[in-house]
């Protein structure tokens, strides 16, 4: 892994001393260069913070300690958590964002990802269906890191969870009862989800099935429990490691 640049950050403060470090959250920076994001970590007037920052080129700049909390997740949920600053490590990965010209993640960006990753997780016992993006833990107000990003490739290089191998059935329809959605539902929860156990085909469900898409099924980011959707949502349960 290339040598980490450090710039520090003074927004954070001191974990919980009850909490864990047990979540590793990827965003994207959403702003038009790479500099204007760390700019922005780096304000007081702001107060956001991440633990690191990856150029596009590979660089990857430290603005926050890991054993200090960085100011990355907001309002979140992630399997019963709620607020999870104090118990994640948050990756800013450059990228303009879907407000800005979103675009692909380059290769030399990618492999630093991957390789900086590989590094927090062999310090801190963080599960793989712990791995997560801005947009599963807060579906209701970011799409980051979005559909663009390669976690089928983080997930062969031993980070997060892929389900290879699962049949996708298409779009040939949808589930659209309360009764039908209740095992969605169930399933969207075991995962990590933060959603309710009744209701028919609502908005809120909508939300969070285009969060589980982006980052399970970026081929169809419709909100709706088609087949092949429901099909990778299982997949993705079935491999859960408690």
């Amino acid at each position: 892994m290339s040598a980490i640049i450090e710039l520090s950050s003074p927004n954070n403060d001191a974990r919980p001393d009850d909490e864990p470090i047990d979540i590793l959250v990827l965003h994207y920076t959403g702003m038009q260069t790479g500099q204007a994001a760390i700019d922005r970590l780096r304000d007081p007037v702001a107060k956001v913070s991440s633990h690191y920052v990856i150029e596009e080129d590979g660089r990857i700049f430290r603005l926050v300690p890991e054993e200090r909390r960085a100011w990355h997740a907001g309002i979140s949920h992630w399997r019963g958590h709620e607020t999870l600053n104090g118990r994640s490590i948050g990756i800013e990965i450059v990228n303009p964002g879907h407000d800005w010209g979103y675009r692909q993640f380059p290769v030399l960006q990618l492999v630093s990802v991957v390789d900086l990753c590989l590094e927090i997780l062999s310090r801190h016992p963080i599960p793989a269906r712990n791995v997560v993006a801005h947009s599963d833990i807060a579906p209701d107000r970011k799409q980051d890191p979005g559909e663009l990003f390669d976690w089928r490739g983080l997930a062969r290089n031993g980070v997060g969870l892929w389900p290879d191998g699962c049949d996708d059935l298409g779009d040939i329809g949808a589930l659209r009862t309360a009764y039908d959605l209740a095992p969605v539902r169930a399933a969207l929860r075991e995962v990590g989800y933060g959603v309710g156990a009744q209701g028919g085909d609502d908005r809120d469900l909508a939300t969070v099935l285009r969060a589980f898409q982006r980052h399970w099924r970026p081929e169809a980011i419709t909100g709706q429990a088609d087949f092949g959707t429901v099909a990778r949502l299982f997949a993705v349960r079935a491999m859960l490691d408690g």
